[in-house]
């Protein structure tokens, strides 16, 4: 995605310089999870320090501008399950696929966690747009009688998040898959 001023899109070469960071950002952070170096990926990007901030003023701004073509991936999968799976199954095999997602791209669980004190949930992108696929999906198995009245999309997400957090080191989504059968299914023993 290239980032536009409003009314206005980036000249050729700040749009340059905005994809460089990007790709050097999704590589840094694949090696070195979410706390990878900013120093680094303007070097990589062979972009300055300032340029690099102008672009993604926080290293949450970059974390969720790497992350953001995936996420609308895995909205565009919450919309197309809406439409063709019943709704429990629709929504169990989602938060698989945002667990799995989450999992294998290190740094994004961290994106994922609320925004900070004092930020409006509307000032994170990754946040509403994984709210607008996935609460459509929580309510449609509420209503089916699959999921407790009582969850809310915030605590899917961040369940998800957690799971994803406490796996992040090995990345392996076999076991990103058995902590979230794990807690959808609770620890009782089904008759």
């Amino acid at each position: 995605m290239t980032r536009t001023t409003p009314g206005r899109p980036l000249r050729a070469d700040a749009r340059r310089n905005y994809e460089r960071i990007l790709a050097a950002a999704g590589t840094v952070f694949a090696e070195q999870g979410a706390d990878g170096s900013l120093e680094e990926i303007a070097r990589r990007a062979d972009v300055g320090s300032a340029t690099l901030h102008r672009h993604f003023p926080s290293r949450r701004a970059l974390l969720l501008a790497v992350f953001e073509d995936g996420i609308a991936g895995l909205c565009e999968q919450a919309r197309s399950l809406a439409r063709d799976a019943a709704p429990g199954p629709a929504l169990t095999t989602w938060l698989r696929a945002l667990a799995t997602y989450t999992v294998t791209h290190r740094g994004l669980s961290l994106s994922l966690l609320p925004p900070g004190p004092g930020a409006a949930v509307g000032d994170d992108p990754c946040h509403v747009m994984l709210h607008d696929a996935g609460a459509p999906l929580l309510h449609s198995a509420q209503r089916a009688g699959a999921v407790r009245s009582d969850v809310v999309f915030a605590d899917l997400l961040t369940l998800v998040t957690a799971i994803s957090l406490a796996i992040e080191a090995t990345g392996d989504p076999a076991e990103a898959e058995r902590l979230l059968t794990l807690a959808l299914n609770g620890i009782h023993v089904t008759a």
